[in-house]
């Protein structure tokens, strides 16, 4: 089953313990977002992200006992877009209560290799992130099947992974 609009959001408003996600792409081509990455990669000023109706949520689950996270695979250097995205979105996303972790496989094997994109509810459902290899998105996919493999994927990429604060001043360029 394919999810878009008010199929896809209810997921969120309806967690009862967790929403997670992976994130295995260098670039997400966001319409919403093409400007402000224009401005960025440009070097010009943006107005300052400090809140969205994803941090509202976040904050207010937060408040709920409810959790928040991803993490990102990355590779040193970091492309354009992710440099975007942590300077604009993680930052402000962390303070709302996001459990953001970064996974740098640079210099190392990728644990999840070949493992795509994904969203987890609850550990009782998973929903497949499809992208075009430029990163933009083809669809949202429930996926049918036996989720034991993404729990253990998301296993993995927690014990594998530091804080996205702890990355970014750390060392690893943001």
């Amino acid at each position: 089953m394919l999810l878009d609009g008010e199929s896809w959001s209810r997921r969120f408003a309806r967690i009862k313990n967790e929403a997670w996600r992976l994130e295995t792409l260098p670039q997400y081509l966001v319409p919403q977002e093409s400007e402000d990455f224009s401005d960025f990669c440009e070097g010009r000023s943006m107005t300052p992200y400090t809140a969205s109706s994803y941090t509202e949520r976040v904050a207010r689950q937060r408040g709920e006992g409810k959790r928040n996270g991803r993490v990102h695979i990355v590779t040193q250097p970091l492309s354009d877009y992710l440099r975007f995205e942590f300077s604009r979105y993680y930052g402000v996303h962390v303070q709302a209560g996001d459990n953001i972790r970064i996974l740098d496989v640079t210099n190392r094997a990728n644990p999840l290799e070949g493992v795509q994109d994904f969203w987890m509810f609850d550990r009782s459902e998973v929903v497949l992130m499809n992208y075009e290899a430029d990163g933009t998105q083809i669809n949202r996919e429930v996926f049918e099947g036996d989720i034991s493999p993404f729990v253990e994927y998301q296993r993995t990429a927690i014990a594998e992974s530091v804080p996205f604060e702890e990355y970014v001043n750390g060392g690893h360029p943001a």
